[in-house]
């Protein structure tokens, strides 16, 4: 991932909409006056995208106590979603992008090598988003396992 760009930290986040798990339609406009956690993943029911989901929902209470709303992307389906969730028992949003709108417009669908194959895909990356919807943080290159932690203490140390 050589040269891996990144939204850069005090311009305005790209609007989106999108289907969550159940179906229903979120845009980012949904939340202005909120502080939103993007965070972009590979793929459901993978082990580093399990970690970082329940980490995530583990700690949902707290972010919500600071005023943070999560919302998970991947371009998995939403019924892929929704049995991710059912089966993690994932207490907060995950959105589908199978058409990549948010996932390109974020800069995360990247060239990718694995074992020596060389494919494109989602590159682990999280925004944090501020009430009037500029982006405030940007961290690539995530350890999935690390991710909520860091981001609950980024959070509420604001």
């Amino acid at each position: 991932m050589e040269g891996y760009d990144m939204l850069e930290v005090g311009t305005k986040a790209p609007s989106f909409t999108l289907p969550d798990q159940n179906g229903d339609m979120h845009s980012l406009e949904d939340y202005r006056g909120k502080k939103v956690l993007l965070y972009f993943y590979p793929k459901d029911n993978t082990p580093g995208c399990t970690k970082q989901a329940c980490g995530y929902s583990e700690r949902a209470p707290k972010f919500e106590e600071n005023g943070v709303v999560v919302l998970g992307i991947s371009k998995d389906s939403i019924a892929s979603h929704k049995r991710f969730e059912e089966k993690q028992g994932l207490s907060f949003t995950i959105l589908s992008d199978t058409e990549l709108e948010a996932i390109q417009a974020y800069d995360v669908w990247k060239e990718k090598k694995n074992f020596g194959k060389v494919s494109m895909g989602v590159v682990r990356t999280t925004y944090l988003i501020d009430e009037e919807g500029v982006i405030i943080e940007a961290n690539g290159k995530v350890k999935a396992a690390e991710d909520p932690e860091k981001m609950l203490n980024l959070v509420e140390n604001m």
